[in-house]
């Protein structure tokens, strides 16, 4: 029986003979500066223990509380919204555009200008780069100085995408990455806030660290969490990060592979960069079938992927189909909803070899 190819792994080779104070900081301080040297040193970045925590803060610094409304795509991972709840906000999907399958500005910008007639200018934006492709991002960031919503860049899976040469999570008013288990740089669960400013990385530490004021004693005036990175999990993407290029050349070229043999089968529609400013990091290599051209079933495909132990899964559930969330608005058409029901994502972890791209490619061709 042949291994299981799975959907997107990283290998983590880590020195274990080295040792570190359980109570020292000084790991996660240096995973830090990594990260902002990766970004230039035009960031100020702190290591947390996800990206939801990030997220969570991040619209805690943006000033959302118990009844604002954020502005965030239908087509994404729970974990972008989720924290919206925690905050007794109220979430408005937006549909994707057929380009990156991110945000639609033109419904974007619809759905601020109705909430503002209806009395409920949102609060915040968050925009997310879906599979590690960087979203319409000067039409977005236009909206939101245009109409004075501070915007979130949900940098979650779009670790070393760019746009127009920049990094994604650099165009926000606050950004985040994940290093979950299936990122191409993980740290075995983690994340990280982007913000421009050090004095926003220290309010969020506050936060991030059960919101212990500058007292001898332990002494709270507003409630905190405990969303700390810890230093193994740091270590460990220490490691990751220098091997963040080799991963990168990795993915890309596993996406163009996929890309290229699949050009024989009419009907299979790949996402793609779609202009020379956009440098997708292909976390995850995803197609669609275009149903006006080919008649295949995702469910069987995926099925018969099952049965020869390759790992596929479906592209994200909108959100505004989640039972959970039927009572927030949704604004657009039905492009998010056409893509669930017709893609898939395909194995494509920077392990890879190639008699596993070759396992793939055959039952692909058996199948169609």
């Amino acid at each position: 029986m042949h291994d299981k190819i799975p959907l997107s792994e990283s290998r983590i080779n880590i020195d274990l003979n080295t040792s570190f104070s359980s109570i020292d900081t000084g790991m996660v301080e240096k995973f830090e500066k990594s990260l902002e040297e990766y970004y230039g040193h035009q960031k100020s970045i702190l290591a947390l223990n996800s990206g939801t925590s990030a997220i969570h803060l991040a619209l805690i610094l943006c000033g959302v509380e118990e009844g604002d409304e954020v502005l965030c795509q239908s087509l994404t991972y729970v974990a972008t919204i989720n924290p919206i709840i925690y905050q007794k906000g109220s979430p408005v999907f937006i549909d994707s555009e057929k380009d990156t399958w991110n945000m639609c500005p033109i419904q974007l910008e619809l759905a601020i200008q109705d909430r503002i007639l209806k009395g409920k200018k949102p609060k915040a934006i968050i925009l997310v780069h879906l599979y590690g492709m960087p979203a319409k991002i000067d039409e977005i960031v236009c909206i939101a100085r245009k109409y004075n919503i501070m915007l979130i860049e949900d940098a979650a899976e779009a670790l070393g995408a760019e746009y127009k040469g920049k990094k994604c999570g650099s165009f926000g008013d606050f950004a985040i990455l994940s290093f979950n288990n299936n990122k191409i740089v993980t740290t075995l669960g983690g994340g990280a806030l982007i913000c421009n400013t050090k004095a926003e990385k220290e309010k969020a530490f506050f936060y991030a660290t059960q919101a212990k004021e500058k007292e001898s004693h332990y002494e709270h005036k507003e409630i905190g969490y405990n969303y700390r990175m810890n230093a193994a999990g740091a270590l460990i993407g220490l490691s990751q990060l220098k091997k963040l290029k080799e991963y990168l050349q990795k993915r890309r070229a596993i996406n163009d592979f996929y890309k290229d043999y699949f050009k024989e089968f009419s009907g299979v529609c790949f996402l793609k960069e779609t202009s020379l400013n956009v440098t997708s990091n292909h976390w995850l290599s995803c197609f669609y079938f275009d149903n006006r051209v080919v008649d295949a079933d995702k469910y069987e495909l995926m099925e018969f992927f099952k049965k020869n132990r390759i790992e596929v899964r479906f592209l994200w559930k909108p959100m505004h189909l989640q039972p959970v969330f039927n009572d927030f608005p949704y604004y657009g058409d039905k492009i998010a909803e056409s893509l669930f029901l017709n893609g898939l994502c395909l194995p494509s972890g920077s392990n890879l070899i190639k008699n596993d791209l070759k396992r793939i490619s055959e039952s692909i061709k058996k199948f169609l």
